[in-house]
């Protein structure tokens, strides 16, 4: 079982790592956020800084960025589970963008 936070406690300098799909991220993601797939992981996860602290781990509704963090802990990283996913992030209210910088939206 992976440790969860809740949107409304996740700091604004927070690490966060989004393992939605490419139109999901494209959509709409957290400022600053890391933005690796979940069936990229596996192959990619030399990619995350794990001496940087704690990392958020999120998707749309938890569910899949939950397996992930569980997998990131087994690997040694600290990582926690947004709970919610990023629907519970736009209904705390947190800011989505887009690359471009646009206000983003759940996809």
């Amino acid at each position: 079982m992976a440790p969860d936070i809740d949107a409304a406690s996740v700091p604004d300098d927070a690490r966060i790592l989004d393992v939605r799909e490419p139109a999901e991220w494209a959509a709409g993601h957290v400022a600053g956020s890391q933005h690796l797939p979940i069936g990229e992981i596996v192959t990619r996860v030399d990619e995350i800084d794990d001496a940087a602290g704690t990392i958020v781990v999120v998707c749309r509704s938890g569910y899949r960025s939950a397996q992930v963090t569980a997998w990131l802990q087994g690997q040694g990283y600290d990582a926690v589970n947004l709970a919610g996913g990023l629907d519970a992030w736009a209904q705390a209210g947190r800011p989505l963008v887009t690359d471009s910088g646009e206000p983003g939206r759940v996809a």
